[in-house]
């Protein structure tokens, strides 16, 4: 993409709309899981053919984990970005992210069948409001590691201004010390937190659990790539997903103002 001024403003025009799409998709997500408040749910629909809707819904869970991982790695990125300009090239992760998500909400199909109910009013209000918490949590993990950086909107900005783009240093902010990856806390908690567990419901944590500890393993090998032994002793001191359950094993803190994990 030239860096003439109208490229600029067309770069940044770019990686507006697609984090628009991105925090749409987000905040349908949010009501696509939760059951409530959007046109087509987790649960909504006619039941079909279990099979044919058990295989669908497996397809579906299964571009996006493909698009989100292979997209975010390092060596894809070095790939395509000989045919995507560098600064839109993490928008357009973005938008693709999200349109494999649109997909899934659309296409989605429900699978009759309930797990669990919880009945008692008591429990339930505390069961949405863990959810709530998944939610929130991944939102503000995503502003303490730089929530602009992280969609795209820092690239196309400094990219408008004529800057060169930077990487974020390594940093631990807030509950970055707890655990490693509170954002995938906040989607397990979003997830598995339910009232009324359904059959596809159940699938749909399952399978998301699954993609997330396998994200992890990748996610955690190119951290180690990008900050060597500041990240090797970061994992040694700080649990995975769960506070508290693995002892300290070096005192050694770990600098920076930010965490980049893109």
């Amino acid at each position: 993409m030239a860096a003439t001024l109208p490229g600029r403003v067309s770069a940044f025009a770019y990686g507006v709309v697609s984090y628009a799409v991105f925090f749409a998709t987000f905040l349908y997500a949010m009501g696509f899981v939760g059951d409530f408040g959007v046109p087509k749910t987790i649960d909504s629909g006619a039941d079909g053919p279990f099979l044919t809707a058990l295989l669908v819904n497996l397809l579906l869970l299964g571009v996006f984990a493909v698009q989100h991982s292979v997209m975010a790695r390092p060596a894809f990125k070095r790939a395509w970005t000989r045919f995507v300009p560098e600064p839109v090239e993490r928008s357009t992760y973005v938008l693709l992210s999200s349109v494999a998500l649109i997909l899934l909400f659309w296409q989605w199909r429900p699978m009759g069948g309930v797990v669990w109910h919880v009945a008692d009013p008591t429990i339930r209000v505390v069961l949405h409001a863990i959810c709530a918490l998944g939610w929130l949590t991944v939102l503000v993990s995503t502003f303490l590691i730089n929530h602009f950086d992280l969609f795209g909107l820092r690239q196309v900005w400094l990219f408008l201004r004529g800057k060169q783009y930077t990487h974020l240093p390594f940093g631990t902010p807030g509950p970055y010390r707890l655990v490693r990856h509170p954002l995938y806390v906040g989607w397990l908690l979003a997830f598995w937190a339910t009232p009324t567990m359904t059959i596809a419901h159940l699938i749909f944590a399952l399978m998301t659990t699954g993609y997330i500890l396998g994200a992890i393993q990748l996610e955690e090998r190119d951290l180690v790539a990008a900050h060597g032994d500041s990240y090797r002793r970061y994992r040694d001191r700080v649990p995975m997903l769960i506070p508290g359950l693995r002892r300290k094993r070096s005192t050694t803190t770990v600098g920076g103002a930010a965490a980049a994990r893109s």
